[in-house]
């Protein structure tokens, strides 16, 4: 595991972890040492916490919480994780309401944007501070929901590596047009069948994954270059622009273009209202 240290502070610490492990690797226990939460930025690996199995890929968010023991396991990928980990003081979750989630977050939209918006800025690509971006998540997930039904254990290994293979796919060919029969024959399954694993082991519909991960493209092209907004839109799949701006405000809570100038701003007071804008989307 290769760890890159971004930044600390007396409250919080960022650290971008790499992991070249892949199938055959013994999988062993582990503990939290804080409370931390990682957004998956790319490849796929499973997450054992508290009995239950989450398939983690990317735009989900693995939660940590100190003293807890976890396992991951490296079945369905060959190597080269890496996800974007911050680590928090008990007094700051205490501070954003306390009540601390177990186990991942699925992919949802309004986390995949920031998530984008986090690594955009650990790459120095925004004017943000990571602290900030990272307190916006943290209050984005007080007033997310505890459970998303993903976790099951009871699912067979050859289906999760069909479903993580196919959330690839699916991220991999975002831009183009995908419907659930064509997903469902690259994973050698009916469309029903496809469907039902899907949501059972990512945590959202094939069609709400698919959405998402154009949404975290945009994100991250939004915050990383001056490709008009139009470009974007129709590079990343959305054949309607008002579509895209519609639907990318509802993740985001701004439009394309004031999040792209939010992530910009220059005085800490427009960064603030970046933090207050932001809002948890269905």
């Amino acid at each position: 595991m290769r760890a890159t240290k971004l930044t600390k502070t007396p409250h919080l610490s960022a650290t971008l972890y790499c992991c070249e492990a892949g199938p055959g690797e013994k999988p062993y226990a582990e503990a939290h040492d804080s409370y931390s939460f990682a957004f998956v930025r790319k490849g796929s690996f499973g997450y054992i916490n508290r009995g239950r199995h989450f398939d983690m890929v990317p735009g989900s968010f693995l939660i940590g919480r100190p003293g807890e023991e976890y396992t991951c396991t490296h079945d369905h990928h060959d190597g080269g994780d890496e996800c974007l980990c911050f680590k928090l003081a008990p007094e700051l979750v205490e501070e954003a309401g306390g009540g601390w989630q177990h186990g991942a977050l699925a992919p949802r939209a309004e986390f995949m944007v920031l998530g984008e918006l986090a690594d955009a800025t650990a790459a120095g690509k925004t004017d943000l501070a990571l602290e900030e971006v990272a307190l916006t998540i943290l209050a984005r997930m007080g007033a997310a929901g505890r459970d998303d039904g993903h976790g099951d254990e009871r699912i067979r290994p050859q289906d999760r590596k069909r479903i993580v293979d196919a959330a690839h796919w699916i991220d991999a060919h975002a831009h183009e047009e995908i419907d659930l029969a064509t997903a469902g024959r690259e994973s050698g399954l009916s469309a029903f069948h496809f469907l039902r694993l899907f949501a059972r082991i990512v945590g959202a519909t094939p069609h709400q994954y698919l959405i998402r991960a154009r949404l975290r493209r945009a994100a991250r092209l939004l915050a990383q270059s001056e490709q008009p907004v139009t470009d974007i839109a129709y590079d990343i799949g959305f054949g309607d622009l008002s579509n895209f701006v519609r639907t990318f405000g509802r993740a985001a809570g701004l439009s394309p273009r004031e999040f792209r100038r939010r992530a910009h701003a220059r005085s800490a007071g427009q960064r603030k209202i970046l933090q207050d804008r932001i809002s948890p989307a269905a």
